[in-house]
């Protein structure tokens, strides 16, 4: 990350400091200043006196000795402990060329303390601030308990000033790309968007609820029909959803929607936006424009449609070239219907029997039955696979793969996910094959170092599915979301297939079945989802179809979605945007491991602030002024880690 080497020393002065500790550098030697902060360490050396001082900005060296510093200021001295916030005031001195400490930006110099006074003394922390190198970091639940503190390491501050410095560099791009940011609601109306929503009663309407925001979808469609081209936001946005281990229940996302735009048009304000954060955090030139790829060939290459393109290993179809062979385990599954899929590793022929191993290990812990392969080697081909590659069919096998001496070929036999579901296949999730040889893919590319934490590839992935099939409700559901527009040529399917109203459950596995596509597109950076968008639905009859197709008949559109619907009575642009989830993008941009080092005051995974103690009981009283009351429920009260 790219940093500042040479602060200013006067951001920040005040009553009690003229200086920054972490500002101090070489050419400041000489100067007299006054510091505030906390003491990170303190070593008594008997005569010398050594203290870091450390605030927002870094850390100096504080030297108390004898022939500079009041004996009554050398005995105070003596009783300091760590985190401790004093200030003081003293002369920056040179340190000797072999006394420096090149692991501090301020290492070239220290400061001679002739004054000390200690603002607030520090109980003993319950968690070590001063960690060295070799020290490991107290247990994460202990670091939430006490936040406050463990937002005083240096790897979290530096982690929150990228964050602050990403949020500047999408504010003054997209300012410069002419957009206005506008706030919307956190109080609003309850909408589906695929997750539950927080809900938050009202005193004054007694029975009736707002909604916490999922995404602010609606607003800024409406800021479209209002008349203002370009809006953006940096939005909080609230999901009771069933957390997962880097999911939080309150997150941020960069929210950008434009008028008269196409796909393109799209992309190429985010694109721009992405390539200023990576040069301004990274002093990364990133090639624009990023790469495409339809839902489809990403499914077909690399079985999922958040592939990690920073290495080739693209998924071989080798169905055809081992049908026929005796290797029962192979032609049983063929006959079956299911499909046999691999990658070649180049150099791969190297790995140990126990890397080979772990290969089935890692394919049966994502679903599959296990994982065969194929060595190519100067005294020809081994392994599980080569009983299904003999003879004639080794030459087709070879044509098919490009498999050279030296090569692996990984395996996995089962039933693949299609892009396009044929009549019969109601398998829409994933969670076939497709994931296993995804899940190998990604381990061979660790266990070969392709997966290169210094390389950024980015890709769109377009062309998505207009709908799934809800396999529970026996009903379609939006892949993204139901203001996505269909594919142009789609259009005249969702029209004819809702004319009487929502298609029953027959009519409605037929529309599945045609394989619609919408016009919605992701954005993914090294295997990573980071921004989901469309081109949203900008005429009214359309967009009441598309609810009819979900299962929303006219009636239920008009109570959930009225307001919308009636604002595209009066002339809609068409429009569309983008999303991008800021709190992962920061997470990726700096390297940092994981969602909660990002973000000041985060949730565990169950959803609870540890050191504030949220959520939390509510006495019975205050809940009569809402016009509730709970039901208790077993092992209610039950804290959760």
């Amino acid at each position: 990350m790219r940093t500042n080497t040479a602060p200013d020393t006067t951001a920040g002065a005040t009553a009690y400091r003229t200086a920054t500790a972490g500002s101090l550098r070489g050419a400041h030697a000489g100067e007299r200043v006054r510091l505030a902060g906390w003491v990170h360490r303190r070593r008594d050396l008997g005569g010398l006196i050594f203290a870091d001082l450390r605030d927002r900005v870094g850390r100096v060296q504080l030297s108390f000795g004898p022939d500079w510093t009041p004996p009554d200021v050398l005995e105070s001295a003596k009783a300091l402990g760590v985190e401790w916030v004093i200030a003081i005031e003293g002369v920056v001195v040179a340190r000797p060329g072999s006394n420096a400490n090149p692991d501090m930006a301020t290492g070239e110099v220290e400061v001679h303390v002739a004054s000390l006074t200690v603002l607030a003394e520090s109980e003993t922390p319950p968690i070590q601030v001063a960690r060295g190198a070799t020290e490991e970091l107290a247990a994460e639940e202990l670091r939430l308990r006490y936040r406050y503190l463990d937002l005083r390491r240096t790897e979290l501050q530096q982690a929150l000033e990228a964050r602050h410095r990403a949020f500047q560099v999408v504010r003054r791009h997209l300012t410069a790309e002419g957009f206005w940011e506008i706030d919307t609601p956190m109080l609003t109306r309850r909408t589906p968007e695929g997750a539950r929503d927080y809900l938050v009663p009202s005193r004054v309407h007694p029975g009736e609820f707002y909604a916490l925001p999922q995404s602010p979808q609606i607003y800024k469609q409406l800021l479209m029909v209002s008349g203002y081209d370009r809006y953006f936001q940096i939005a909080r946005c609230l999901r009771d959803e069933d957390l997962r281990a880097d999911r939080q229940p309150e997150f941020t996302q960069i929210d950008a929607e434009m008028s008269f735009v196409n796909e393109e048009d799209v992309f190429g304000v985010a694109e721009r936006m992405i390539a200023a954060l990576w040069r301004e955090i990274l002093d990364v030139e990133l090639p624009v424009p990023f790469p495409r790829l339809t839902f489809a060939e990403s499914l077909e290459r690399y079985g999922t449609d958040k592939p990690d393109l920073r290495f080739a290993m693209p998924f071989i179809d080798v169905t055809d070239a081992v049908a026929g062979s005796e290797f029962r385990v192979v032609q049983d599954a063929v006959e079956s219907g299911a499909r046999v899929r691999g990658i070649v590793v180049e150099g791969g022929a190297a790995l140990s029997r126990r890397e080979l191993d772990e290969l089935t290990v890692i394919a049966r812990g994502a679903g599959a039955g296990g994982a065969l392969y194929l060595k190519r080697t100067a005294n020809g081909t081994s392994g599980p696979l080569a009983k299904a590659v003999e003879g004639e069919r080794i030459a087709g096998f070879d044509a098919r793969t490009g498999i050279q001496q030296g090569d692996l070929f990984v395996a996995v036999v089962g039933h693949f996910r299609s892009a396009v579901p044929g009549a019969g296949d109601r398998n829409r999730v994933l969670g076939g094959a497709e994931v296993a040889l995804d899940a190998l893919r990604r381990h061979i590319g660790d266990v070969r170092g392709l997966r290169d934490a210094g390389a950024h590839a980015w890709v769109w992935i377009t062309g998505f599915p207009l709908f799934e099939w809800d396999s529970d409700g026996e009903r379609l559901a939006a892949v993204h979301h139901p203001f996505t527009a269909p594919e142009p040529g789609d259009v005249r399917a969702v029209l004819d297939a809702t004319r009487n109203g929502p298609p029953d459950g027959r009519a409605a596995w037929e529309l599945y079945s045609r394989g619609l596509s919408s016009r919605a597109y992701d954005a993914v950076y090294n295997g990573n989802e980071l921004a989901s968008g469309s081109i949203r639905i900008h005429d009214a009859a359309l967009q009441r179809s598309m609810f009819q197709a979900l299962g929303i008949d006219g009636d239920e559109a008009d109570r959930r979605f009225g307001f919308l619907l009636e604002a595209f009575r009066y002339g809609v642009p068409p429009h569309g945007g983008f999303a991008f989830g800021f709190d992962r993008l920061v997470m990726l941009l700096i390297g940092a491991q994981s969602l909660r080092d990002v973000i000041a005051f985060p949730k565990t995974t169950a959803a609870r602030a540890l050191f504030e103690g949220a959520p939390s009981a509510i006495d019975d009283h205050e809940l009569a002024d809402l016009h509730i009351r709970t039901i208790p429920t077993e092992g209610a009260g039950a804290a959760g880690g």
